[in-house]
C-alpha cells in the first residue's frame, strides 16, 4: 500500500502518531515516572520488545496510561495493548442521527486508508457498545443539504456500479478493486453532505452507502487490512440504520464477527451474532435467516460449542431449503449452497467429523466464485491431511496457489495457504511438500 509504513503493534502506531522515536519515547517515560514517584529503567530496547509483543510490567503501563491521559480505571477493565488509544473512530463517537452518519461517512473517507496490520481496533467494550447502540438508535430523518440535485437516475448508475464491482470482487478478489470501492464511498458520501435529493433518493443514497461501504471493508479484509475493514463495517452499519434497513444491518454485525473471532475474539462473535439475529426485522425471508443461523454455527463452533453449532448449522440448512428466488436481497445475491457447504465443512471439521468435513468443502469448491476457491482449497487440504490424505491435501493446496499465481489476489488466501504449509513443517523433507512450499514462496506477499 502506498504512503507511510504500516506500524504492527498499537504501541507503534501511538508511539509514531506523537512523533516520538523510541529513544525519545522511554525518555519521556522515565522523565513522567519520576514526576508519579515510579522509577523505570525504560530504553530504546525496552520499547523495541514491547513492541515486538513483550507486555510492560505494571508500572510501565501505569505511567504510559498517565502519559497519554488514559484513566487507569480503563487499563484495569481492558488487557494490554487493548487499552492503547490507537485513534479514536469518529463512527464509534458520532451521534446516532443523520447527520453524526454524514460525519462518519465523511470521516471514514479519509481515515479508511489507515490501517495497522497485526491488530483490531474495535474490539470489546467498543464493539459491544456499538451493537447497542444500533439495536437503539431510531431510523434518522432530516432535511437535505443544500447543493446539487441529486436525480434517479444518478442513484440507478451508481446503484450498477456497486453490483458490477461485487460481481468483480468474486471474481479478482478484494486487492485489485479496492481503490475502486474507495471511490465509490466518497463519491456517495460526497452527495449526501453536499447534494440536494428527495426524501426517496436520500434512502437510495444511505442504503448505496451502506452497502458500498461494507463493500470496502470486505475488499479491505480481503486484502489483509483488518483494522480499516472495521471501520468500513461501522460505516455500513450506520448507514444502514439512517436508511431503516434493519436487515442489511444484522448481515453487517454478521459479517463484523469474523474479524473478531479470526482474532482469538469468538465470544464476542457469539455475541455479535445473537444480537443481529435477536434484532433483525421479524419480516426477515428464509434465505436471510439462514444466512445469520450459518454465522452462528460458525461463531458457536469457534468458540468450542460443537452441540449448538450443529443445531444452527441445521436451521441454516432447514431455512435455506425454503427459500426461494423471489426473497433474495439484491445485496445477499452471492450467497449459496458453496457458503452454506464451506461452513457446514468447518464445523464439521472442528467437531472431528473428519469424512464428512472433507466431502463438504469438496462441494463446497466446486460450487464456488474463484476467489473463493483459493481461499477454500486450505481448509480442504487440512482435512484431507487430517483423514491422512497428503497427497489430496498436497492437490488442493497446489490448487489454490495456482489460481492466486493466475487468477486472483488475495492475502486471505495466501495467509490460510502459509498457516496450512507451517503443519507440514514435520515433513519438509518430502520432495512434494518442498515443491509445494517453494512454490508458495515465490507467490508476492499481495497476492
Amino acid at each position: 500500500m502506498p504512503g507511510e509504513p504500516l506500524a504492527v503493534h498499537p504501541l507503534t502506531f501511538v508511539r509514531q502518531s506523537h512523533g516520538w522515536g523510541k529513544a525519545e519515547f522511554a525518555r519521556r517515560m522515565r522523565s513522567h515516572g519520576t514526576l508519579l514517584g515510579i522509577s523505570l529503567a525504560t530504553n530504546r530496547t525496552t520499547v523495541w520488545k514491547w513492541e515486538q509483543g513483550q507486555e510492560p510490567d505494571g508500572d510501565a503501563q501505569r505511567v504510559l496510561a498517565d502519559l497519554l491521559r488514559v484513566p487507569y480505571t480503563r487499563i484495569q477493565a481492558e488487557q494490554w495493548p487493548q487499552w492503547l488509544p490507537v485513534w479514536e473512530v469518529t463512527g464509534l463517537t458520532a451521534p446516532w442521527t443523520e447527520a453524526g452518519t454524514v460525519e462518519a461517512l465523511a470521516d471514514l473517507v479519509g481515515s479508511g486508508r489507515l490501517d495497522r496490520r497485526g491488530f483490531l481496533t474495535i474490539t470489546g467494550a467498543a464493539l459491544t457498545g456499538l451493537a447497542a447502540s444500533w439495536v437503539e438508535a431510531p431510523p434518522a430523518f432530516a432535511s437535505a443539504l443544500n447543493g446539487d440535485q441529486v436525480t434517479d437516475k444518478m442513484v440507478s448508475t451508481l446503484e450498477q456500479r456497486i453490483s458490477t464491482l461485487r460481481t468483480l470482487d468474486d471474481q479478482l478478489g478484494g486487492a485489485r478493486l479496492l481503490e475502486q470501492a474507495r471511490g465509490d464511498f466518497s463519491l456517495i458520501s460526497g452527495l449526501l453532505s453536499a447534494g440536494r435529493y428527495t426524501d426517496s433518493v436520500r434512502l437510495r443514497l444511505y442504503a448505496l452507502a451502506a452497502r458500498v461501504s461494507h463493500l470496502s471493508g470486505w475488499m479491505a479484509y480481503d486484502s489483509g487490512l483488518r483494522s480499516a475493514g472495521q471501520q468500513y463495517y461501522v460505516g455500513a452499519l450506520r448507514s444502514a440504520r439512517t436508511a431503516g434497513d434493519d436487515a442489511f444491518g444484522a448481515f453487517v454485525l454478521a459479517e463484523m464477527g469474523v474479524h473478531v473471532s479470526e482474532a482469538g475474539r469468538t465470544a464476542e462473535r457469539v455475541d455479535l451474532i445473537s444480537t443481529a439475529l435477536d434484532n433483525a426485522p421479524r419480516t426477515l425471508s428464509p434465505y436471510t435467516q439462514s444466512f445469520l443461523y450459518l454465522h452462528k454455527a460458525e461463531a458457536l463452533s469457534r468458540d468450542g460449542d460443537h452441540q449448538r453449532a450443529g443445531t444452527a448449522l441445521n436451521r441454516a440448512a432447514s431455512l435455506w431449503e425454503r427459500h426461494t428466488v423471489e426473497d433474495t436481497p439484491d445485496w445477499l445475491a452471492w450467497f449459496g449452497e458453496a457458503q452454506l457447504r464451506s461452513t457446514e465443512g468447518k464445523v464439521l471439521l472442528r467437531s472431528g467429523q473428519v469424512e464428512r468435513a472433507t466431502r463438504s468443502l469438496e462441494d463446497s469448491i466446486n460450487k464456488a466464485a474463484p476467489r473463493d476457491k483459493a481461499v477454500r482449497s486450505s481448509r480442504l487440504a487440512e482435512a484431507r491431511l487430517a483423514g491422512g490424505d497428503l497427497d489430496g491435501a498436497l492437490d488442493a493446496a497446489n490448487y489454490g496457489a495456482g489460481l492466486l499465481e493466475d487468477k486472483v489476489t488475495s492475502v486471505r488466501a495466501l495467509d490460510r495457504l502459509k498457516e496450512f504449509s507451517a503443519r507440514l513443517e514435520p515433513r519438509k523433507s518430502d520432495p512434494a511438500i518442498r515443491e509445494f512450499r517453494e512454490r508458495l514462496q515465490a507467490l508476492p506477499v499481495t497476492a
